[in-house]
């Protein structure tokens, strides 16, 4: 038996399956732009109106600062003393913007002049800006002043503050302001926050707009991949409404197209197909009537070969032989044509299935070749008439085929029972193991003529299926491996197999001795029907 490598691969679980489906794809792209989007919109807005806080509040406390130097140097007398400096820096810090000044005097080195001497020192100021501030420019007409004021933002002891600082005079004191910047920090934070529920808001709205949007876009998908499944399963009259002009509308007109025209070559190939299988009937019902006017001349003709002319004889046994080989293909014709039709019919009864193989064998004088292995007690309720046909054909495959001895094991496993018919051959090419049930298939197309017609492995394949069972072949130890396994009770559970009969296979009682379903004998085979029986098939 093969398998598909493609239907043999494990299965997606369904929460995987879920997270790869379109509508959380959708939902997952539309979250992902609207996420960038928020992010750089916030980013730009942050970082804009954090220097715009940054530059006004710095430009306000410089600018007042120069402005308070500037009206407060003038009073201050040269080589001022440390308590005159002392009292310039609580001057200039009185300008009501909450800044804190620090007056150094290089005349002075040992004076600590500060508006807050317990907080602000000479030491807090960074030593590039105490450089730049000291450092004189070249004036020129672009620049009449050698003396600028500087700033620089710093942290003191975790805090934020605005450090600046100019010369007054080349031989006056340098005066540096501590403007805290905590306000500025809060407001800052505070717009970080608002940007930061904006941005969820953002992607919870666009999480809100994909899935509208997905339930718009994928309820058409949704009813096209419905409509694909009822066609599937063979309802073609299935159609789709087309609502709009959009490329949605466009794929359902498409397929109801499709459908169409599928639904069209069906009827056409179903119309061919019923053709072909009423000829075949037709043909094997008109067959019937003269091949058994030619059944009964050549049995005359058998029993009077050996007083034929020497000459005449093989040519009568050939006619004999090949006779006997048509009427058997036309009787299996016949019995192909009912189970494609749907008129098969099981005729069950309560059996045991030890005696069943063993009828089987001794109507066809094979005792001698085949080893049985089959506990009598085993009752299944079965057609005997088509287990034999079942029988005949996988036994008598393997005597041909396979070789001498051909074991024979029954038992039961469950609400089962199981039949091995195993060979002593050199087994079934892998290339044919797939094919050993198909109808009129054969390994060595060059021995076609001489071999059976191909449809007694087929036959037997359709009988087990109309109990409910099946038939599968494989390689043994020793040789090719065929499997019957049938419920107990015609539409019981199997085991690794369908759980109900063949559809269209109807079970009628057990008929009245002498009754023939079918119109086939209900009784043991003829020789000749056990011959083709045993060598139907394909090894």
């Amino acid at each position: 038996m093969t398998v598909d490598p493609h239907t043999s691969r494990r299965p997606r679980p369904w929460r995987w399956r879920q997270l790869r489906s379109l509508r959380v794809r959708l939902i997952a792209v539309f979250a992902v732009v609207a996420l960038c989007t928020a992010v750089s919109a916030s980013g730009i807005a942050y970082w804009l109106n954090r220097d715009a806080v940054l530059k006004r509040a710095q430009d306000t406390a410089l600018n007042d600062f120069r402005y308070s130097l500037t009206r407060n140097v003038s009073d201050l007398p040269l080589n001022a003393s440390c308590p005159q400096l002392t009292n310039l820096a609580n001057l200039i810090a009185t300008s009501g913007l909450n800044y804190q000044v620090v007056v150094a005097d290089e005349n002075q080195p040992d004076c600590s002049a500060s508006s807050a001497p317990s907080s602000f020192t000479l030491a807090q100021v960074p030593q590039a800006l105490r450089t730049t501030v000291a450092k004189p420019r070249e004036t020129g007409s672009g620049n009449p002043f050698a003396y600028h004021l500087y700033w620089q933002r710093v942290n003191l002891d975790g805090k934020p503050y605005l450090v600046g600082g100019t010369k007054v005079v080349p031989t006056g004191p340098t005066a540096f302001m501590f403007k805290s910047l905590d306000n500025e920090r809060a407001d800052l934070n505070t717009l970080g926050w608002s940007l930061a529920i904006a941005t969820l808001l953002a992607l919870i709205g666009s999480a809100l707009l994909a899935q509208a949007a997905s339930a718009t876009v994928l309820r058409p998908v949704k009813r096209l991949g419905e409509a694909a499944r009822r066609l599937g399963e063979g309802k073609l009259d299935t159609r789709l409404d087309v609502e709009g002009g959009d490329e949605l509308a466009d794929l359902a007109r498409t397929f109801n197209r499709a459908a169409e025209s599928l639904s069209e070559q069906v009827e056409e190939l179903s119309a061919r197909e019923a053709q072909s299988r009423r000829f075949v009937a037709d043909m094997s019902h008109e067959l019937r009537t003269p091949l058994t006017a030619m059944t009964a001349v050549t049995d005359i003709l058998e029993d009077e070969a050996e007083l034929l002319d020497p000459m005449i004889e093989p040519a009568v046994r050939l006619v004999v032989s090949e006779t006997r080989r048509l009427s058997d293909l036309v009787e299996n014709l016949m019995e192909v044509t009912r189970f494609d039709a749907g008129t098969a019919k099981l005729v069950a009864d309560e059996m045991d299935i030890a005696d069943l193989i063993m009828s089987c064998i001794d109507g066809r004088a094979w005792y001698d070749a085949v080893e049985v292995d089959a506990p009598r007690g085993i009752q299944a309720v079965v057609d005997p008439r088509r287990l034999d046909v079942v029988f005949a054909n996988l036994i008598g495959n393997a005597l041909k085929h396979g070789g001498s001895p051909v074991r024979v094991k029954v038992r039961q496993v469950g609400g089962t029972v199981v039949v091995e018919v195993s060979d002593s051959g050199p087994g079934i090419p892998e290339d044919v193991l797939p094919h050993v049930f198909d109808r009129f298939f054969k390994a060595d197309k060059g021995r076609a003529r001489s071999e059976g017609s191909g449809l007694g492995l087929s036959i037997a394949m359709a009988n087990a299926q109309i109990h409910g069972g099946t038939i599968t072949a494989a390689n043994g130890e020793a040789g090719a491996v065929f499997t019957l396994t049938l419920p107990l009770t015609p539409g019981g559970p199997l085991d690794g197999g369908p759980d109900a009969a063949a559809p269209g296979a109807a079970v009628d009682p057990v008929p009245t001795p002498g009754s023939a379903p079918d119109g086939d004998s209900a009784g043991a085979p003829t020789a000749q029907q056990a011959e083709a029986a045993g060598q139907e098939g394909v090894k």
